[in-house]
C-alpha cells in the first residue's frame, strides 16, 4: 500500500484572492513505512511575499526569483504522486492551493476524496484537544529540536510520522527489518542467538490441565488430548 504524505507553503491562506505556493514537500510510505524517497521543490509565485507569510516559512522573494515556476514543477509532482493516496494535515488547505496551480496549468484536479486528513482523524480521536501539528508531535513526543520555521518537506517528514501513530504506531516488526537490511548494508553481521525452550514444569502442566478441565466446552480440549490428571479432574 502505496500513500504521500504532502505538504505545502504558501504566499496566504487563500488562492481566490491571488496566493500561491511557494513550497512542495512530499514523502512517500509503503505499508506505513517510509521508503526515503521524496519530493521537494521551491516555486517562484511570481508576486511579492507578504510578511506574514515570510514569518511562518522565511521564503523571501530574493530566494524565490531563482526557482521554477509551479508548471516547470508539476510534472515531477504529479508523477510523484501517482495515484496515491494523500496524507495532509488540514487537507482542504493544501489541495485547495494546489487544484488552483494545477487548474492554471490546464491540467486534472487532485479529487478532494483522495486526501486523508490527519487533522480531521485528530480531532475525532482526542475532542477538545489542541490538534495542530505541532500539538501532535508533542503528544507522540516527536522531536522539534530543529524546526524553527515551517518548511514543506521538513514538516511533511513530521507528519510522516504523526500519522503513523495517528493509525496504530511503528510495527516493531517492520522496523526491525528496516534496521536488519540498514545494518547489512554497513556490513554488520547479524548476532547469531540461540532460542531457548521454555518447559513447563510437571506441576504447572498438572494444574493447566485441572484448570482447563473446569472450563465449559474448552477448546483446548479439542486441539490437545487431556492429559491423565485432566481426566481425573473431569471425573471428580
Amino acid at each position: 500500500m502505496r500513500e504521500v504524505v504532502l505538504d505545502t507553503e504558501t504566499t496566504g491562506i487563500d488562492p481566490a484572492e491571488g496566493h500561491r505556493v511557494v513550497e512542495i514537500g512530499c514523502v512517500e510510505l509503503v505499508n506505513h513505512v517510509p521508503t526515503g524517497r521524496i519530493f521537494h521543490a521551491y516555486v517562484n509565485p511570481e508576486r511579492p511575499m507578504p510578511t506574514g507569510a515570510f514569518e511562518v516559512h522565511g521564503l523571501t522573494d530574493a530566494f524565490l526569483a531563482e526557482k521554477p515556476c509551479f508548471p516547470v514543477v508539476a510534472t515531477g509532482l504529479l508523477e510523484f504522486l501517482g495515484d496515491a493516496p494523500l496524507v495532509i494535515h488540514n487537507a482542504a488547505f493544501d489541495v485547495g492551493f494546489l487544484n488552483a496551480e494545477l487548474g492554471r496549468c490546464g491540467l486534472a484536479r487532485l479529487p478532494d476524496q483522495r486526501a486523508i486528513c490527519t487533522l480531521t482523524r485528530a480531532r475525532q480521536m482526542f475532542p477538545g484537544a489542541p490538534a495542530s501539528l505541532d500539538a501532535l508531535c508533542r503528544r507522540y513526543e516527536i522531536d522539534l529540536a530543529d524546526r524553527a520555521l515551517h518548511g514543506a518537506l521538513k514538516d511533511a517528514q513530521l507528519l510522516a510520522a504523526v500519522y503513523l501513530e495517528l493509525v496504530g504506531g511503528r510495527q516493531p516488526a517492520l522496523m526491525l527489518a528496516i534496521q536488519s537490511r540498514r545494518a547489512a548494508a554497513a556490513g554488520v553481521a547479524p548476532v547469531a542467538r540461540t532460542p531457548i525452550l521454555i518447559q513447563p514444569s510437571a506441576s504447572e502442566v498438572d494444574a493447566h490441565a485441572a484448570f482447563v478441565s473446569r472450563l465449559p466446552k474448552a477448546l483446548w480440549l479439542e486441539l490437545v488430548p487431556p492429559t491423565p490428571v485432566a481426566e481425573r479432574a473431569a471425573e471428580a
